[in-house]
Formats: structure tokens, C-alpha cells, sequence
């Protein structure tokens, strides 16, 4: 019976009870748990490997740049109410579920990217599928599936992540890349999923990014219904690295 037993676990795709049941039951055996308790702990083992892996597979799918966490973050450039809902909205994925949004504001080189990478390693802690897309990349990516009449189903094949990170959308333009997928992708979203959306530009500016003005209105209309709006302030981080390695005479890039 014992002989057969491998077999039967990886036909139920009980990875952990496979590589771990022999040694667990011969510590159950010294021990002298009931069966009960030997069952409980290969659950349990099992469990814990299985949220293991799909972390792993989340922050895979996430195709974040880097990863960093909010602990790591320098807030001085946040007011202390902005810091304090960050922190909150780390902490819990309610917002995900309620299908808020959360939109980033301040000039290049201050954090934004950090703060979306960091909120979403948090969702992936939680179990909370994402994707983060560079803004320029994601509009390129719903053009070619436009041009393929295949928009709608790319649209509604993203709507497996629970947060769609936009990072950068100052960077796209309406001159160089037809922004209108980018709205169709918006209105889908609205009150269904949530986008975290950065910017170096106010919502004024964004006329630049869409067709039309109308269509401007209407996608910063439904990004805000729902939403949780930080700005940050100061000097990029990248600057004062460069003008602290100029001063001490180094040119060697930080490590």
C-alpha cells in the first residue's frame, strides 16, 4: 500500500505530501501525534508551499522592472496624510476589490515607479493577481491588437489582474501613438478593476495624451469617480545623486 502511495499523491497533484509524508510520519511516529495531527501538519505543509509557489508565479506575471517595498521608500517629499494612506492601502486589498484606483502625481525622478512597484508586491502578498505595464508599452501592445481586431478580447483577457499599473502615461502622445485603445481600456475598467496610474503631468495636460479633449475629460472623469489621489513634491532622486557625486568628486554611477 505504502509502495503505491507516491503514485496516488502526484495523481492528486500533492506536491508537498509526495516529498514530505515519510519523514513527517516518522517525527509523528516519535512523537506520538494522533492522526489527526499527522494529517493537519502534511495539510498545512502543503498549504504553505502551494501560496509559496503562486507568489512566486504572481510577482512572475507581474513583470515588474525591479522590486522594492514600501519600507524602503524616502516619504520626506509626501505629506504625512498621503504617507499614511499608502501605508493603508498596502495593507489591505479592498480597494481592489471596491474597483478604486489610485493615481500618483509628481516630476520625473521622485519615486512614483518605487510607490507602484512597492503597492503592488503588496497586493501580490495578498494573493491579488497584477501586471504592471511602462504606459508607451502597454499603448503599443493595444494598438497591434486593434490593428488584429483583437482589442476587445486583450481588454477582457486583463481583466484577470485585479490592479493594471500604468506607469509613466505622461510619456505617451497622442501625436505619435493613436491613444484612443488606452481609453477603451479606462472605460472597461471603470467600476470593474483598478488601475494605479503615475504622472509627471496634472490632469490639465493630458489633452496631450488623448484625441480629443472630450475624450480627455471623460477618461480623468472615470479615473477619479473611484480613486485615491497622491501627489509628491521635491527634487528627483536620480539629480541629487548625480550633484552628491559631482560634490565628492566621484564619477563612478552608484552601485
Amino acid at each position: 500500500m505504502e509502495a503505491a502511495l507516491p503514485l496516488l499523491l502526484k495523481q492528486l497533484k500533492l506536491a508537498r505530501f509526495r516529498s514530505h509524508w515519510q519523514p513527517l510520519a516518522q517525527q509523528a511516529e516519535a512523537e506520538g501525534w494522533s492522526p489527526g495531527q499527522f494529517l493537519y501538519a502534511l495539510c498545512e505543509q502543503e498549504v504553505d508551499h502551494r501560496q509559496i509557489a503562486r507568489r512566486q508565479r504572481l510577482l512572475r506575471e507581474a513583470h515588474l522592472p525591479w522590486q522594492k517595498g514600501l519600507d524602503g521608500f524616502d516619504h520626506q517629499h509626501l505629506e504625512p496624510k498621503h504617507w499614511q494612506e499608502l501605508q493603508v492601502l498596502t495593507r489591505s486589498h479592498t480597494w481592489l476589490l471596491q474597483a478604486e484606483n489610485l493615481l500618483l502625481f509628481g516630476p520625473s525622478g521622485v519615486g512614483k515607479t518605487h510607490l507602484a512597484i512597492a503597492i503592488t508586491m503588496a497586493m501580490i502578498e495578498q494573493d491579488q493577481a497584477c501586471r504592471f505595464f511602462p504606459a508607451t508599452a502597454l499603448v503599443q501592445l493595444l494598438q497591434k491588437a486593434k490593428a488584429s481586431f483583437e482589442l476587445p478580447a486583450l481588454i477582457q483577457k486583463l481583466d484577470r489582474y485585479g490592479l493594471l499599473v500604468i506607469d509613466d502615461i505622461s510619456y505617451v502622445r497622442r501625436s505619435e501613438l493613436e491613444t484612443s485603445v488606452l481609453f477603451e481600456l479606462i472605460c472597461h475598467r471603470y467600476e470593474r478593476r483598478s488601475l494605479l496610474v503615475t504622472s509627471n503631468q496634472p490632469f490639465r495636460e493630458w489633452d496631450e495624451i488623448f484625441p480629443s479633449g472630450s475624450m480627455t475629460v471623460a477618461a480623468v472623469d472615470r479615473l477619479v469617480h473611484h480613486c485615491h489621489i497622491v501627489g509628491i513634491k521635491g527634487e528627483s532622486y536620480r539629480q541629487k545623486q548625480a550633484a552628491a557625486r559631482v560634490s565628492s568628486g566621484s564619477s563612478h554611477p552608484p552601485t
